[in-house]
């Protein structure tokens, strides 16, 4: 069994912000994969990116959460050169539709069961 451990983002202290893209992928995923292994590598390496939340439903609905520190981070990742070709990208072949929805998160807390405990 591997050591992968799935687990929400932690908490951080508010205030900070939350990019919220929501999507419906079409059939073709013709380098779908590698880009979004590219675009993960990317987000990492910007400053004031705290961490991301990703899920599928077996319908087909994605979410990705992406959360920043602060605005400034958010606009670095959106002005991403490659960042903004695998948009491009998105919208000419991988994507029926999505949304973005960007909040500032004002309160944020979290739990985590002690293995000890069970």
């Amino acid at each position: 069994m591997s050591d992968y451990r799935v687990a929400p983002v932690a908490a951080h202290e508010p205030p900070y912000y939350a990019v919220v893209f929501t999507s419906v992928r079409t059939d073709d995923g013709d380098g779908y994969g590698e880009t979004s292994e590219r675009m993960e590598e990317r987000v990492r390496e910007i400053p004031g990116f705290l961490g991301m939340d990703q899920a599928r439903t077996p319908g087909g609905l994605g979410i990705t959460v992406g959360y920043f520190r602060d605005l400034a981070a958010i606009e670095e990742w959106r002005s991403d050169l490659e960042h903004r070709a695998a948009q491009k990208r998105g919208r000419a072949q991988w994507y029926e539709a999505y949304t973005l929805h960007v909040a500032k998160v004002e309160r944020s807390h979290a739990f985590e069961r002690d293995p000890a405990r069970e």
